[in-house]
């Protein structure tokens, strides 16, 4: 299992356009992928459930993968997060 922690920088964080983009960029991922905020834990392919975390800008979110592909996982959604969030 890989796992990636990240400050967001966005301002709004993971409202509804970012995290529909997100959700977007890790349903592309063959692993099994979830994002963490303050001990809630949401399937990351799930746009409502990643939403659900509230995540604002200068949250620290967590994810974890795991299966098929997860050390490339973790690093795209790295280059992702630093680029779009």
């Amino acid at each position: 299992m890989q796992e990636l922690v990240y400050i967001l920088t966005d301002p709004v964080g993971l409202h509804a356009r970012p995290a529909g983009d997100f959700v977007k960029a890790v349903q592309q991922l063959a692993c099994k992928v979830t994002v963490e905020k303050d001990g809630r834990t949401a399937d990351a392919k799930r746009l409502l459930a990643v939403m659900g975390l509230g995540a604002k800008g200068g949250d620290a979110i967590t994810m974890h993968f795991e299966g098929e592909g997860e050390e490339e996982a973790c690093r795209m959604m790295q280059e992702y997060l630093s680029q779009h969030l």
